[in-house]
């Protein structure tokens, strides 16, 4: 995952970009990148490292213009340690093009090889991003060879990428001396709205929440298959691209990955989350008698609003038991599961108080790995907890992700070929309950008719894009990022129930 920002304002844009960033930045933390254009030339300042850090007033001041887009890059695929995969990516034909991208294509190998044999285009990283640009500049300099590049040019170039593209893609794009393109997979996997300020600035980002935070005022998502071109006038056109759009967003975006003061789709995150606590009360009063629970404790942060509702639905008291220190590095990146767990624990500490004597239902977002899950059960004990019961809001995850969610494999997932009764053995806990697939995606459909369904592949096995078997998650998972920390005994890099950013 990612999150993207592009603007277009009266005003110099670096600034709003930047606080815009800040806004995303819980969506990736390993590199940030903005690029700002002043008529037709481009100024670029990206490098790994929070957005804090990334930008020092020095490099404010060397980003000119009023038109610009920024990223906060989660890499998913290519190599997570080179600074030249950060983004924007920029190529200078045709007319200069600067791009950020959310997602993951799913066939860069095949698109690599054809820009190489047919487009004449030179491919540099492992980037799947810069797959994307290039094919975005080809099919762009094929409309408006010997022609002027009019909007319905752009759109007829879109929806010839979209032909050529597989997997899920938000995408972001500048075209110097022209205005700002957006346009998002014909899925709609992955997120991207947009909004309108007060004097005519237009802001396209990733959560709605950028959009509010910067004092704009939300118009809509970007539809699935949609493309939207803003001109440098300020004059916005919009139109459908793809043959046979359907809006199938990624569930894992409600479960976890989004804010939950975003409203994506149409479904406000943080409903979403109530209402996967209030069917996951059912699970847990199908399993353990309320009288037996004398308290619901969170695993901070996401699952709050999941814990609340069901705390409320069984009729026990919701605490607060775990104080989160805001200033540790996140566990999934430390190397080794020796070094994991003791990050874990300086990173959450147990008020024993509200464990001491006491029968425990601990709830998380979601378990992938389990290690973490297992050390905060032996928390929970040390502080005291006769009993310890884990409720998961999000149902087993016992699939690799491919469409931007940088899941660990299939074997390292403690869900995958494993009993609900293995699993609980496991991570220690007296008794463990699960979120049902299926109630997950009634009770948050239900907040938006128009869905069509979801991208739910980790918990189902599904993939929406019918272009994934065996083979194809084989390769994608040799795309993956291999970090300096993931070497050895701790391969993956997300352990998404550690990240608690």
């Amino acid at each position: 995952m990612c999150g993207i920002v592009g603007a277009l304002s009266h005003q110099p844009v670096n600034q709003l970009l930047y606080d815009a960033l800040l806004l995303l930045q819980h969506r990736g933390q390993d590199a940030a990148g903005i690029v700002t254009m002043d008529g037709t030339k481009c100024f670029m300042h990206k490098a790994k490292g929070m957005v804090r850090d990334v930008f020092r007033t020095r490099n404010m001041r060397g980003l000119p213009g009023k038109i610009g887009l920024g990223q906060v890059r989660y890499p998913t695929a290519g190599n997570a340690h080179s600074e030249e995969e950060a983004q924007p990516f920029y190529v200078n034909a045709p007319f200069g093009l600067v791009l950020v991208h959310n997602g993951n294509l799913t066939n860069p190998s095949s698109l690599r090889e054809e820009l190489f044999a047919l487009d004449r285009r030179h491919i540099n990283t492992e980037s799947d991003t810069e797959v994307l640009i290039n094919v975005v500049a080809h099919e762009l300099e094929s409309v408006a060879r010997d022609l002027p590049l009019t909007h319905d040019a752009i759109f007829e170039a879109v929806r010839a990428v979209h032909r050529r593209l597989r997997g899920s893609y938000a995408v972001i794009a500048l075209i110097a001396g022209h205005g700002l393109l957006a346009f998002r997979d014909p899925y709609g996997i992955r997120p991207l709205c947009f909004g309108r300020g007060q004097d005519g600035e237009w802001m396209v980002a990733s959560e709605s929440v950028t959009l509010e935070g910067t004092g704009f005022k939300l118009e809509r998502d970007v539809a699935p298959g949609e493309a939207l071109f803003i001109d440098t006038q300020g004059q916005l056109h919009t139109r459908q691209c793809a043959e046979a759009p359907t809006l199938n967003p990624c569930m894992f975006e409600f479960v976890y990955l989004a804010r939950p003061d975003s409203v994506m789709d149409g479904v406000s995150v943080y409903q979403a989350r109530l209402n996967m606590g209030e069917t996951l009360a059912q699970r847990v009063l199908s399993t353990i008698p309320p009288q037996e629970i004398d308290v619901v404790i969170p695993i901070p942060e996401s699952s709050r609003p999941s814990a609340m509702q069901l705390a409320h639905r069984i009729g026990r008291p919701y605490r607060e038991g775990f104080v989160k220190n805001r200033y540790v590095g996140r566990t999934f990146i430390m190397p080794g599961q020796g070094v994991r767990k003791k990050s874990v624990r300086q990173k959450l500490n147990a008020i024993a108080q509200e464990f001491k004597g006491r029968r425990v239902l601990l709830v998380d977002d979601s378990i992938v790995r389990g290690t973490t899950s297992k050390e905060i059960v032996a928390m929970a004990r040390e502080a005291g907890a006769v009993k310890v019961y884990m409720a998961s809001a999000a149902p087993p995850v016992r699939f690799p992700n491919v469409y931007g969610i940088d899941m660990p494999t299939s074997e390292e997932l403690i869900a995958h070929g494993r009993t609900n009764e293995e699993i609980r053995a496991y991570i220690g806990a007296d008794a463990l309950i699960y979120q049902d697939v299926d109630a997950m995606k009634r009770v948050v459909a239900a907040l938006q008719p128009a869905l069509n369904g979801f991208e739910a592949s980790c918990f189902d096995g599904c993939y929406i894009t019918g272009d994934i078997g065996d083979g194809e998650i084989a390769a994608l998972q040799a795309q993956r990022p291999k970090s300096q920390d993931d070497e050895g005994t701790d391969s993956g890099r997300l352990a998404l129930q550690s990240q608690k950013e």
